[in-house]
């Protein structure tokens, strides 16, 4: 690729959102089709807490890979008809497939090889993520009984209106981060919806009027939309117009005003916003 890669200063200090999981999903995509020769896990780690992995090992073996899909921050691979793999990274966690002669890592705790020599592996250094398995017919309760995701019809603005008078009180900036409704935002998406919308972070949600209620929506949508496309491809680097290449840098200027930005914790966030754009 020609384009220069994301710098990952972020990586390692907060949670991977929509776009991010849509990448790291993608990278075991070379491992669809194939069936499933062994596989090897730690599985006294945490991160499998709940989890027979008895029975996952047992289930992947001689299945193929036919399906992965993601959900906000989570995602979900299906092996066979009814073997149902879940990865939610955490903080540190990551998908990469290796070949044949790769001998896993300390923190590989998760490692599916397939019968062409081919690695799938996940790597937690810091455990913070999550396995789950499942052997059904139908989606398991972890993956069915989950929030309408973002880009979908589900997601209305009247389903956003009725949330933002329950949390009435709240700061927008900590309402856009409540995963029951607004699955895979995290911070630095929330950052950008507000400062596209011209929102300013500590504004109580009950205080938007509908012309605002509607922007935003929209820049919820097109947000999302425009992360899964330059990150979510191929973990690209957003264009200079976005706030997210100037949101961690001291001095940091707004792209749309040419004035200072500002950091500071907004509901147990640190948050970047533009002063002169969001008022």
């Amino acid at each position: 690729m020609g384009n220069s890669r994301i710098k990952p200063i972020y990586h390692h200090t907060r949670m991977p959102e929509l776009a991010e999981v849509e990448y790291y999903r993608k990278q075991w995509s070379p491992g669809i089709g194939q069936i499933v020769a062994g596989v090897e896990l730690h599985p006294d780690k945490r991160i499998y807490r709940g989890v027979d992995t008895d029975a996952l090992v047992r289930g992947l073996k001689g299945r193929p890979l036919k399906k992965s899909m993601t959900h906000g921050k989570r995602m979900c691979f299906i092996f066979g008809d009814r073997h149902w793999l879940g990865v939610h990274l955490g903080m540190t966690g990551k998908n990469f497939v290796r070949g044949e002669d790769y001998q896993p890592a300390k923190h590989d705790h998760l490692v599916v090889a397939m019968e062409s020599g081919t690695k799938l592996v996940f790597s937690d250094p810091r455990l913070f993520g999550r396995i789950h398995y499942a052997e059904s017919r139908t989606p398991p309760e972890w993956w069915s009984d989950l929030p309408a995701e973002i880009l979908s019809d589900a997601f209305t603005v009247e389903r956003l209106q009725n949330f933002l008078k329950r949390r009435a009180r709240a700061a927008i900036k900590a309402v856009l981060l409540m995963q029951e409704v607004f699955p895979g935002i995290g911070n630095w998406m929330a950052d950008e919806i507000l400062w596209r919308a011209r929102l300013h972070p500590a504004t109580p949600a009950g205080q938007l009027c509908k012309r605002q209620q509607d922007e935003l929506y929209r820049r919820i949508r097109e947000v999302s939309r425009d992360a899964l496309e330059v990150i979510g491809s191929d973990w690209n680097t957003p264009p200079d117009d976005w706030l997210f290449n100037h949101r961690w840098r001291d001095g940091g200027i707004c792209p749309k005003t040419g004035r200072p930005l500002v950091r500071e914790k907004i509901g147990g966030r640190t948050t970047c916003w533009s002063p002169a754009w969001q008022k």
